[in-house]
């Protein structure tokens, strides 16, 4: 099965800009990196952002540079929390600063945060449940603190997960667990026990033989499930289901988009600079599905980058940016998304995580 293409027009991204200085977004892990790219980005289009660090220090240097590099357009837009989405218990003390600060009033989530500990050539496993309990735990422990903060407008609410290819489904060899993630009644209980399964293997010395994926193991898996819970949350917020009854901001059902994106090889301090393209890049392409019109925001997909070629040999790229307050498509690059439980990676000039 081929992947679904899918690009905004010109007409599409121009058309409505939905946004305001009231609109609120988060992005974690935003002190250096693609984070920090998409937090200048956002503020640039007028949004306001919240940056959030582990380190108070890194985060507030972050700020600053943000702001001095977009002047005044900047000083009321750009905003630092302390988050550590490795720990629990930072998650619940943001979820409290942030509703003392901004109220009920969350719009968009960036979750960009993420580690890997092996160099481009290595493959450990050694700190796995670190990874595990940042790429996956955090994610989906920040939006289940978040929940009751965001507010459902006609913008609607969305949730943007910074993904890999990695976490593929034919990066995976295990049948079972496949199987399992593919089907459409995926529950969070089976992706919670798909990685306790996986740390089992690590700790016992199975993981090789158990089918897990080859490259880069203990990432892939954290983004396997992340992909996977991601698929769970879009469908469960979905305004296609009819047995939605489950409520954000406390009145009532609403609803949200809940996509992944792949930002693919770039040059960030986890690929020790290595990389494609540049993490502004990344960032922009990050910050035109973040920001999708809401009756052409999908819900349910799995972004992987493109580069322009392949865009003008599929007929995607009609992409006009001139008097349009959108986010400036960089040369080179385009977006396609997947249908969760597909997750099949388009075989581009680049792989990477």
């Amino acid at each position: 099965m081929e992947p679904e293409q899918y690009f905004p027009s010109s007409a599409v991204l121009c058309s409505t800009r939905w946004w305001t200085k009231e609109t609120v977004a988060v992005v974690t892990g935003g002190n250096k990196g693609i984070g920090f790219a998409l937090v200048k980005r956002l503020a640039e289009l007028g949004l306001s952002v919240v940056l959030t660090a582990r380190d108070k220090q890194k985060g507030e240097d972050a700020v600053e540079a943000i702001r001095a590099q977009l002047g005044h357009l900047a000083h009321n837009h750009v905003h630092f929390l302390l988050l550590d989405v490795s720990d629990h218990d930072s998650i619940k003390t943001f979820a409290s600063s942030f509703k003392a600060k901004f109220g009920a009033t969350l719009d968009i989530l960036v979750n960009n945060a993420g580690v890997s500990y092996n160099e481009l050539d290595e493959n450990s496993v050694d700190h796995a449940e670190s990874v595990l309990k940042t790429n996956f735990y955090g994610p989906k422990l920040l939006i289940e603190a978040l929940l009751p903060l965001f507010r459902f407008s006609s913008s609607i609410t969305r949730i943007l997960n910074v993904s890999s290819r990695l976490g593929s489904l034919n990066k995976l060899r295990n049948a079972e667990v496949k199987k399992m993630l593919e089907s459409e009644e995926l529950k969070e209980e089976e992706i919670e026990e798909m990685v306790k399964k996986f740390v089992r293997d690590v700790r016992n010395g199975t993981w090789k033989s158990e089918g897990w994926p080859s490259y880069w193991t203990d990432y892939a898996v954290s983004k396997l499930a992340l992909n996977a819970y991601s698929k769970v949350l879009a469908k469960r917020y979905n305004n296609n289901n009819s047995n939605n009854s489950y409520k954000l901001g406390g009145s009532g059902t609403k609803l949200m988009s809940v996509n992944c994106f792949c930002p693919g090889f770039t040059q960030t301090s986890m690929t020790k600079g290595k990389g494609t393209h540049t993490a502004d890049q990344a960032a922009s392409l990050a910050a035109i599905l973040t920001l999708l019109p809401p009756h052409h925001l999908p819900t349910g997909k799995f972004y992987l980058p493109l580069r322009t070629k392949e865009l003008l040999k599929k007929k995607l790229l009609k992409i006009n940016s001139h008097n349009c307050e959108i986010p400036s498509l960089e040369p080179g690059h385009g977006v396609q998304p997947n249908n969760f439980g597909i997750f099949l990676p388009v075989e581009l000039g680049f792989m990477g995580p």
